[in-house]
């Protein structure tokens, strides 16, 4: 029995139960992406005066429209696969494929929960780096996608898209480095216990979470950085001549890396699934102490902040207009990477001189001075009435 056991357990410990706690938060998050479809059609609608879809789904009682979750990836899935006689074969079946595995496999190094029961995979000590590899190889799908076409819209998408993800890798990737610099680690769990024990880090590193929030959205070409798609300009970008379930690929694989990005922000600059600040409030010991419960509620605060997150994505795409290219890659190389730059510089001279809390009084600063710019009442504007003089009849 002894024996047995001893080969059982590394299989349980290793495979079975990582691959079965990966199948149910890739199920949840395949449900997220789905729903967000809807909510974000029917949120832009609410912006901009209109209603959306509403009336899918009425005719056997589904109300508000919900139907089109389902309708969607049923449309997809029937329409015509249509592929380019002249494009490169293998290569355009990889385009949409590519994007897909790294945004997929990245779910396993984010935990979710107070581990180990809600992560997949705990203690990886380099987690972090681990999930920026994987994430910027996404860009080479979207590169593949548009040049194995043979089409001159989607080289261009490609191109455009190459330009920008790399240049925003960077600013995205120095972001992080101050975050880095006062928790001492790159796994996410102890970035999280960090937070819980001192304050989250979007109030010490409040430049470096809006770097990190701008950049995330280049790096998913979001509006107002959705240049690579660029419908009034390209057509469609690097997917123009992609239909069916090869598209919706595409759109699937976008949406996984933003609530892969919305991870990263909640665990990085927001506490992850705690709710807790110098040590008060709900931390990793508190809900673990209450068992499955503690976990589940842990869970369902890292869910809900995910989704807030989610929910910006959206506010962003209606609310800013595209840029043009070069002030794209202006606004990266001329002044996000600078202020990324300072950020480090000015959080590595702080932490040697043993002043932390200086970043932090810092941060409280800058976000009472926002707080206080937004609920200023408008200065009222004098407008002078200009009469024209009378003309002259000489």
């Amino acid at each position: 029995m002894t024996t047995l056991a001893a080969i059982t357990n590394p299989w349980m410990h290793y495979l079975i139960w990582p691959v079965v706690k990966f199948s149910i938060a890739f199920i949840i998050v395949q449900g997220i992406v789905a729903a967000m479809n809807w909510i974000e059609r029917r949120l832009l609608g609410l912006f901009q005066a209109r209603l959306g879809p509403n009336r899918v789904g009425s005719e056997i009682g589904i109300p508000w429209g919900l139907g089109q979750i389902i309708a969607d990836p049923v449309k997809f899935l029937l329409k015509e696969d249509i592929v380019p006689s002249s494009s490169e074969k293998v290569a355009y079946y990889l385009g949409p494929i590519l994007p897909l595995v790294p945004a997929f496999i990245v779910f396993c190094l984010i935990p979710f929960g107070p581990p180990p029961t809600f992560a997949v995979t705990s203690n990886v000590n380099v987690g972090l780096l681990l999930i920026l590899a994987m994430t910027s190889t996404v860009v080479y799908g979207i590169i593949l996608g548009g040049w194995a076409s043979n089409n001159k819209y989607s080289l261009m998408g490609g191109l455009r898209s190459a330009a920008q993800m790399v240049s925003y890798e960077v600013p995205f990737g120095l972001s992080i480095v101050g975050v880095l610099m006062l928790a001492g680690s790159l796994e996410l769990e102890e970035i999280i216990r960090y937070q819980e024990r001192n304050a989250w880090m979007f109030i010490p590193q409040i430049v470096a979470c809006f770097i990190f929030i701008v950049a995330m959205n280049a790096e998913n070409n979001r509006t107002p950085f959705d240049l690579p798609e660029a419908e009034s300009e390209l057509v469609a970008g690097y997917h123009t001549e992609y239909s069916a379930m090869k598209f919706a690929f595409y759109m699937l694989s976008e949406y996984s890396m933003m609530v892969v990005n919305c991870c990263l922000i909640v665990s990085l600059f927001f506490g992850g699934w705690t709710l807790a600040m110098g040590g008060f409030g709900l931390t990793t010991a508190v809900l673990k102490g209450w068992g499955l419960l503690g976990g589940l509620l842990g869970t369902l605060i890292f869910v809900t902040k995910v989704m807030t997150f989610m929910l910006v994505y959206i506010w962003t795409r209606a609310t800013f207009p595209r840029f043009r290219f070069d002030q794209l890659m202006d606004l990266g190389w001329k002044f996000l990477i600078p202020l990324a730059l300072a950020n480090i510089f000015v959080t590595g001279i702080v932490v040697l001189a043993g002043g932390e809390w200086l970043l932090s009084v810092f941060g409280v600063a800058v976000i009472v001075a926002v707080v206080v710019f937004m609920m200023r009442k408008p200065e009222k504007v004098s407008r002078k009435v200009m009469h024209a003089s009378p003309v002259s009849e000489a």
